[in-house]
């Protein structure tokens, strides 16, 4: 059985494809595109999936979108028929749209595939998934669990914006949900446009700002914002917001309440905005531990699985994890939209099909998400014949003893290996690495690599049997969406005299003996690397610990800010010389960037927009 899973038309178009219940191949279509978040048909994503085994779309059985396309359009027509004649302007802005290309999307989908294949008879083959339910197939049938609670949390789908299912085996059963227009998703974006960044990509930073500051604001935030049940349920006073009715998240309302109004982009982040970004960030995770204690009291489920856009954010799943109310949980590492166009295939293959389930109690079926486009040495080498690059080619073991030497020296180093990463996290396959020793470092690498604010911080990759010695975690993250402490006798203990400091002033005292990686909670997003899912990576980071003594590297995505997590050889190259890194490896090929013709050295800074 032959299964194409897709999402588009949003953002972060993808597809997937399942053979007989395996995940074979998933990929964004950013990747291929360079646009950030794209959302057009994927049509790069689905000719890569299908090349990987060789096969045509003739020989697909089944080809699922990740939702219902009818189903969003009567919400968002129920929601504007109830607020007329509120809403108005944004009513006429995107009817045409969705009048044009979103209500017919099975004709444009139709239409999409048959330019791949023209002979191809479609009357069978196409079925559409419920969004809700294509995210909590993601999460669940891959997971490691024969039986676990799902919960899954988005912005919105059709109708549903957090939903509890429960999986055994090959089955969903959906128990509860709660609708738009009440949304912990857009409440966490509501605060991300408040505090000046870009909705549906700046959920990170908001994240990332919220260690600086102090959650002061969390009584006025539960008091006026959101009204939340002892089972975790939750309503919002859509008083204060505007995505229901206008083209902007908040209000003046919502600003006044604050006593600030919303930041521009250009702006100078505040303490206030830090803030700010503490109390949302307290407030999600309460909802989150009240939902979860709710779904264990009445299911009883071991485990949890988790999916949507909101289990991305990797401190509340850390939060949850250390609060032990399931003995263990599983997040897809492509939680978002892009995810879903895995999920829908698995639950076509499981749910539709009735297919039986094969589990491996010990690991996911994910195959570290390692599942996009790989390169052989040939092409690599081409490439940079093209570019007039010049280049080594070494083995495998020297690559990883140069690469380690280079980083204890203090190189930061673009590393792409093998297949890249399905998901928003770079994992070892399209990174870029540097020393976490080095208390310069997480500076160096946010203002000269990546072109961005500074105060954003960077994960650790670690060996997995490493982990527990430098962190407060007994358990693996392969997919850097877990977030735990530092371990005590790995920190720094802080004089009083810098008791002082705040917000980014912050960033200057060096808090562990990892600082670079190290947040201003001594907290880190940890990465355990395992050698059976990406060896030249753990090989790479075991030899950095026989120099150094430290198990671990930095590990941040390989792109700029703006930039999608590059795919070739040819990105990588554009990245590498447009930015400060120093070293670029790309299979078995090293180039220095001191050794590269001057004029192929490029200014990169600008060339994406910001995110």
């Amino acid at each position: 059985m032959i299964i194409l899973g897709l999402s588009a038309f949003y953002h972060d178009s993808a597809a997937a494809l399942v053979i007989n219940g395996e995940i074979i191949a998933a990929a964004q279509e950013e990747r291929f595109t360079r646009i950030k978040h794209d959302h057009s048909f994927p049509i790069n994503s689905i000719k890569f999936c299908l090349n990987e085994k060789k096969i045509k779309i003739k020989d697909v059985d089944h080809i699922v979108f990740y939702d219902k396309p009818f189903v969003k359009f009567e919400r968002i027509l129920e929601t504007y028929l109830t607020y007329a004649p509120k809403g108005f302007i944004s009513f006429s802005k995107s009817i045409p749209i969705w009048v044009k290309d979103k209500l017919f999307q099975k004709k444009l989908l139709l239409n999409e595939i048959q330019n791949i294949d023209n002979n191809l008879n479609l009357k069978n083959k196409l079925l559409f998934s419920n969004h809700h339910l294509s995210h909590a197939a993601s999460a669940f049938f891959p997971s490691p669990f024969k039986q676990s609670a799902i919960l899954t949390m988005d912005g919105v789908g059709e109708w549903s914006t957090t939903s509890i299912s429960i999986g055994n085996q090959n089955k969903i059963e959906m128990l509860k949900e709660i609708n738009f227009p009440h949304s912990i998703g857009l409440l966490y974006s509501a605060f991300t446009y408040y505090i000046g960044f870009k909705v549906n990509s700046g959920e990170y930073k908001l994240m990332g700002l919220a260690p600086y500051g102090m959650p002061k604001y969390v009584d006025i935030i539960k008091n006026n914002l959101i009204e939340i049940k002892n089972d975790g349920s939750y309503r919002l006073n859509l008083d204060y917001f505007d995505y229901c009715i206008g083209l902007k998240m908040t209000n003046k309302k919502f600003d006044n309440l604050f006593g600030v109004k919303a930041r521009k982009s250009e702006d100078k982040i505040e303490q206030f905005h830090m803030d700010v970004a503490a109390s949302i960030q307290k407030v999600i995770e309460d909802v989150i531990i009240l939902i979860a204690r709710n779904i264990k009291k009445e299911t009883n489920q071991k485990y949890l699985c988790l999916a949507g856009g909101v289990a991305l954010n990797c401190v509340a799943n850390g939060n949850l994890l250390r609060s032990n109310i399931f003995e263990n949980i599983w997040v897809q590492p492509a939680s978002g939209d892009a995810g879903g166009a895995l999920g829908a295939a698995l639950a076509v293959n499981f749910l539709i099909q009735k297919k039986n389930r094969k589990i491996n109690n010990s690991k996911d079926s994910m195959k570290g998400s390692y599942l996009g486009p790989s390169y052989s040495n040939e092409e690599i080498e081409k490439t940079l014949i093209n570019h007039g690059a010049t280049y080594k080619k070494l083995t495998d073991q020297k690559i990883v003893e140069i690469t380690a030497k280079e980083i204890s020296n203090g190189a930061a180093v673009g590393w792409m290996q093998g297949k890249m990463e399905f998901g928003p996290r770079a994992l070892g396959s399209r990174s870029i690495i540097a020393d976490p020793r080095n208390k310069n470092m997480q500076k160096i690498l946010n203002l000269k690599v990546k072109f961005r604010e500074s105060f954003r911080p960077f994960a650790p990759s670690i060996l997995s049997e490493d982990v527990s010695n430098w962190f407060e975690l007994n358990t693996d993250s392969p997919y850097m969406l877990l977030v735990a402490n530092v371990k005590k006798n790995k920190q720094i203990n802080i004089k009083e005299k810098n008791n002082n400091l705040f917000g980014i002033e912050q960033l200057n005292l060096s808090r562990s003996i990892i600082p670079a990686v190290t947040h201003v909670d001594f907290s880190s997003r940890v990465q355990t690397v395992h050698e059976d899912t990406n060896n030249l990576y753990y090989q790479l980071i075991k030899k950095f610990k026989e120099i150094t003594g430290c198990p671990l590297l930095i590990n941040t995505s390989f792109n700029v800010r703006g930039e999608p997590i590059v795919c070739s050889t040819d990105d990588a190259f554009r990245c590498f010389m447009g930015t400060g890194l120093d070293l670029l490896i790309v299979g078995n090929y090293l180039l220095y960037k001191k050794s590269q013709p001057k004029n192929l050295i490029k200014n990169y800074k600008n060339k994406f927009e910001l995110d």
